[in-house]
């Protein structure tokens, strides 16, 4: 869930156009209804890019591929519309979107003895966490990318599932409470054991010497830039973080809403008030610490649209105040918490750790506090 040291390397990136072509021919062979035998793991996949977002919905995850490779056309080319970068800013999406897809896929195969019929387990997890960010810390190259997808296929999901739908559910916890809190501890053992595998090189901003201290004033954020970025926190948590990848994301959500208002947002109908609730988080969160965006080149402020928001909605039946409650709660405390922790985490551990970790603390105090306030 982002906050990536800043790398521009745009060397050892994998050509889009395969990415492209892929995502158009699989989308076309789901359409026409062949490739049945091999449908399964490929909904999988496409409904994994959505389900940070809690909307569970393949055309939703195709939408945010299309919106990403749009914004990535658009940013190689220095195009006025391109939005806000992707990856980080490290030039590497398209690599990386590789090594996170390939690890949902190991995480299906591995892991998915663990589903039954009317299931549901977190084995989207490695799209928003290991996968992504060892190409992100270590760089493009095929083995990189490689060990991402697998390390994250192997290591993720099994700590997710166990903190979901076991230990979570003992609690009286939201599941994203275990998912998120397994994706940080997760990553804290593969990057321990990135450290020991010797064809990874040592992180990016290790191998580079560190940028200069800006000396310009902080810039001002104005109302359009909030609202662009904004829109963007919708799909930063897949490390897109772009205006047009949000869109995208957004758009086959409510398509699949108004197809079968059963199918997405887990069969609870709830994708309205969802989507409300992330709204106004995002728009609280970029309003109240805009001035950290000012003065740093990344603040976690998408951090509620994909953890206290939509839990609190789910929680408690879509009400008014749980919407308000707890979108406005979890824009003004979680976004500190987690720059916070990840300013404590070790130079070689990426910094979206702090991000999960403060979902699954932010998540744990805030839905059950909201009980107590009237007309929940």
């Amino acid at each position: 869930m982002t906050s990536a040291p800043s790398t521009r390397s745009r060397s050892g990136s994998l050509p889009l156009w395969p990415l492209i072509a892929a995502v158009c021919l699989v989308a076309v062979l789901l359409w026409s209804g062949s490739l049945r035998a091999a449908a399964p793991l490929l909904n999988v996949i496409a409904s994994a890019a959505s389900e940070p977002n809690f909307y569970s919905s393949a055309l939703s995850g195709l939408g945010l591929l299309a919106g990403g490779a749009l914004a990535h056309w658009l940013q190689t080319r220095r195009r006025a519309a391109q939005g806000f970068a992707q990856a980080c800013g490290s030039g590497m999406w398209v690599p990386m979107l590789a090594s996170a897809l390939l690890g949902v896929a190991v995480s299906a195969l591995a892991w998915g003895w663990t589903l039954s019929p009317g299931t549901w387990q977190p084995l989207f997890a490695p799209f928003v966490s290991v996968s992504p960010t060892i190409v992100l810390m270590f760089g493009s190259d095929i083995p990189t990318v490689l060990t991402g997808g697998v390390l994250g296929g192997l290591v993720t999901p099994g700590l997710s599932v166990l903190g979901a739908s076991v230990i979570c559910p003992r609690l009286g916890l939201a599941p994203v409470v275990g998912v998120t809190a397994g994706m940080a501890l997760a990553a804290v053992l593969a990057f321990t054991v990135c450290r020991h595998l010797p064809w990874l090189p040592a992180p990016l901003h290790l191998r580079r010497p560190p940028e200069p201290a800006p000396t310009t004033a902080p810039q001002k954020r104005g109302p359009v830039w909030v609202l662009r970025r904004s829109l963007a926190d919708f799909s930063e948590a897949q490390f897109f973080g772009s205006e047009w990848a949000s869109l995208g994301l957004i758009a086959g959500a409510l398509i699949t809403f108004l197809l079968n208002p059963a199918a997405p947002a887990y069969g609870s109908g709830l994708l309205p008030q969802i989507l409300t609730a992330q709204a106004v988080a995002a728009v609280v969160a970029v309003t109240v610490w805009r001035g950290r965006w000012a003065r740093r080149p990344f603040y976690p402020t998408f951090v509620p649209v994909v953890s206290v928001a939509p839990a609190c909605v789910l929680a408690y039946g879509g009400s008014l105040p749980s919407v308000l409650a707890g979108a406005v709660l979890g824009a003004v405390l979680s976004p500190p918490l987690a720059a916070a922790i990840s300013a404590r985490l070790p130079a070689d551990f990426h910094p979206f750790i702090g991000n999960v970790a403060a979902m699954a603390v932010a998540t744990a105090s805030i839905v059950p506090a909201l009980q107590l306030l009237p007309g929940i």
